[in-house]
């Protein structure tokens, strides 16, 4: 394919100069002039380890070449690769100033060319925030060009998952390949650049896209600043803290895993919260300043106000609580976020209803019976015996449990307002209907 790529830094040149490896016809454009010569001299712009010998075999050959004029590159190609940098503002905000400079060069340099005919594609690589494509890019795009992307002009965002130090290999065993496309044709145009490069192929809506790369540099973020904080607990309390890392990475089942890594409900039980509470302490006593660890609790309890702050919006009273233990499959109610959600409703006045069917059972057998009777008096006249029962009652439905029996007494359409905390199984076609609300969803 003919592609142009814009923005000459670290993403830019590797894209550039690994597509022409891979026999594309590679166009580098860039304002530095100092970095479009360097190019055109088979030189790299940027350290980084293999892309030195790989400009200069692919400028020799001549795969790649590089230009400061826009129109001369949207001529000479069917696809652009938009890789200019999106600083961040001094409030901390995304800087768009580059992306919407290029978008609007872009879409005059096409408007020059229309009589060529053939639809151009224009794929965002730049990292930004979900919505900035759509509301910000696109409006550009099809005002400079006079028509409509996705139908006159392909769009795409096609974020990158290159590492500094090890982009070119990254390049080419990427770990995943992201496609956000406006219509099936511009994804094809896309999945037909990176054609036979190992990794699964994602093809997404476009605001997914853009959310995709932002999910996982904070949670890379986040890894290193956990490892950080136990590292430093560790050498206080005089433990070994790369043994103890050590035996937490071979932990496949539960630590490095897909395990708690999807939105739901708040979490709690007998675990969880008293042993953050105590390593944060430890910390703490042992002058440790842990940040990460001392807000996890309450981020917790942030995730449980939204859920009541779900049932506020609705403006309604009598409310439905399915599932109160901590977990599925247990009657356990220390330190469940449902028992907190309800006690703060049955605080505030709601007329409240509570079905969970192993917490009625161990009422009736006297498991946890006395849990119940000493510490949630008042919670123990809310329990109900049947689903029926809570939805007779209720106007609004806090779901917070997967049982069959709950799940299939559920109504669709008019009804009681519906709040998943769970993601129910059907929740993708209950977002269609009014009255569903997802709790981070």
């Amino acid at each position: 394919m003919r592609v142009s790529v814009f923005g000459l830094g670290y993403v830019g040149c590797v894209s550039a100069a690994c597509l022409a490896s891979m026999g594309h016809e590679v166009i580098g454009v860039d304002v530095n002039q100092v970095k479009v010569d360097l190019v055109n001299d088979g030189k790299a712009p940027v350290v980084e380890e293999r892309i030195g010998e790989l400009i200069a075999e692919v400028v020799r050959t001549g795969a790649l070449r590089a230009t400061g004029d826009v129109r001369e590159a949207i001529m000479g190609s069917e696809v652009s690769l938009v890789c200019v940098g999106t600083p961040s503002e001094p409030n901390g905000s995304l800087c768009t100033t580059y992306l919407e400079r290029v978008t609007e060069q872009i879409g005059a340099a096409l408007a020059e060319g229309a009589e060529q005919g053939g639809r151009h594609t224009v794929v965002f690589r730049s990292t930004m925030l979900p919505g900035t494509c759509l509301n910000l890019l696109v409006p550009i795009l099809e005002k400079y060009v006079g028509g409509t992307a996705g139908v006159d002009i392909g769009v795409a965002v096609n974020p990158e998952f290159l590492r500094e130090g090890t982009s070119v290999g990254d390049f080419f065993d990427p770990p995943k390949t992201v496609i956000g496309e406006l219509d099936p044709a511009s994804g094809d145009a896309v999945t037909a650049l990176y054609e036979g490069l190992p990794g699964e192929v994602f093809r997404v809506p476009v605001p997914t896209a853009e959310a995709i790369k932002y999910a996982d540099n904070a949670f890379h973020g986040l890894k290193i600043g956990f490892a950080n904080e136990l590292g430093a607990v560790c050498q206080a309390l005089g433990v070994d803290s790369h043994q103890v890392m050590d035996v937490f990475l071979a932990d496949r089942k539960l630590n490095i895993s897909p395990a708690y890594l999807r939105p739901g409900f708040a979490f709690g039980g007998s675990c969880l919260p008293k042993d953050l509470r105590s390593l944060v302490h430890a910390a703490q006593r042992a002058d440790v300043s842990v940040p990460i660890l001392a807000h996890v609790l309450p981020s917790n309890s942030e995730h449980l106000r939204r859920a009541a702050e779900l049932v506020e919006r609705t403006g309604k009273r009598r409310v439905g609580l399915f599932g109160l233990s901590f977990k599925p499959g247990t009657d356990d109610l220390r330190e469940s976020p449902l028992v907190e959600l309800a006690e703060r409703l049955f605080g505030k006045g709601y007329d409240l209803k509570i079905y969970d069917a192993n917490v009625s059972l161990s009422r009736l057998l006297g498991a946890n019976r006395e849990y119940i009777e000493t510490r949630l008096p008042h919670l123990s006249q809310l329990l109900a015996d049947s689903v029926g029962e809570v939805l007779e009652h209720a106007e609004v439905c806090l779901v917070g449990t997967r049982d069959p029996d709950v799940l299939s007494a559920l109504p669709h359409g008019d009804g009681p307002v519906i709040v998943d905390l769970v993601r129910l199984p059907d929740a993708e076609a209950r977002r269609a209907e009014p009255g569903y609300l997802g709790l981070a969803w």
